[in-house]
């Protein structure tokens, strides 16, 4: 499903790109100099940038060993990002070596690095799709080749969605993509928010929206409608840090101050 000859794709280096700021964040080398202008920029603004991100990463890290140990088998993941060990499909296969993961994204530098993801147990399997969470029909479509989609489905949406505007139709699409998947199938999700520091998210997304990057940090109330019609995993919408903490390790300076993001896991009834 990669599609694609990674040595083939061409990198827009012009403007910052948020997989490589993430990246640039938790010490990465796969970013541009625009990606750490525009990192050290939202560093001036909040410090706890980095802290974010990783928190973010834990995150992900904690749902996925959780929903692996409830029996959850596949997992489709969008947005994934540049590979940053430990990676999803590590995490579930160390808990079920016969887990199969697709991951997503629409950066060319993640197909660049593709092959990382790609390191499967050879009970199970992972793949990489290069497509766009604006295009769900072409997730759906390349997911079915890998995963049976008439079993249940973790859909990781991790730190991506206030990259989507609600011109772009944030809600329906995530509601387009769990409509494919069936009852049992499991919503797991991280969103930054302004809730905590109004005054520094506005000046983030408009240097962002400057550079011609969409921020559209979402309050608690529009974050857990994402989650309308599913049954919450308790403790429900959480802090990121705060969501069942005892399934991983603390990320360094997440109790210094509020960690501005929400995370949550649900499942489709």
């Amino acid at each position: 499903m990669t599609g694609q000859d990674p040595t083939a794709v061409a990198i827009d280096t012009s403007k910052p790109h948020p997989a490589r700021m993430y990246d640039w964040y938790l010490g990465g080398k796969d970013n541009c100099p625009v990606d750490e202008a525009m990192g050290r920029q939202m560093l001036a603004l909040d410090p706890r940038v980095p802290v974010l991100a990783r928190v973010n990463r834990a995150f992900m890290h904690r749902a996925t060993r959780w929903l692996a140990q409830q029996g959850l088998r596949q997992f489709l993941d969008i947005g994934t990002g540049i590979p940053t060990e430990p990676n999803l499909h590590q995490i579930a296969q160390q808990v079920a070596p016969d887990a199969r993961i697709v991951y997503c994204d629409n950066d060319p530098i993640v197909l660049a690095h593709a092959a990382a993801l790609l390191r499967s147990t050879p009970e199970g399997a992972t793949e990489y799709l290069q497509a766009d969470v604006r295009d769900p029909d072409a997730i759906i479509a390349g997911a079915k080749e890998i995963l049976d989609l008439d079993r249940p489905v973790a859909l990781s949406l991790i730190a991506l969605l206030h990259f989507i505007s609600d011109e772009d139709g944030a809600h329906d699409l995530v509601g387009r993509l769990l409509a494919e998947l069936p009852s049992g199938s499991y919503l797991m999700m991280t969103h930054a928010t302004a809730d905590f520091t109004p005054e520094e998210s506005a000046a983030a997304t408009e240097k962002l929206k400057a550079a011609g990057v969409t921020l559209a940090l979402r309050p608690r109330d529009e974050f857990t409608r994402f989650f309308t019609g599913l049954d919450l995993v308790e403790p429900g919408v959480e802090i990121v840090h705060k969501w069942h903490p005892e399934l991983g390790e603390p990320v360094p300076g997440q109790d210094d101050g509020v960690i501005p993001g929400y995370g949550a896991v649900a499942r489709k009834r």
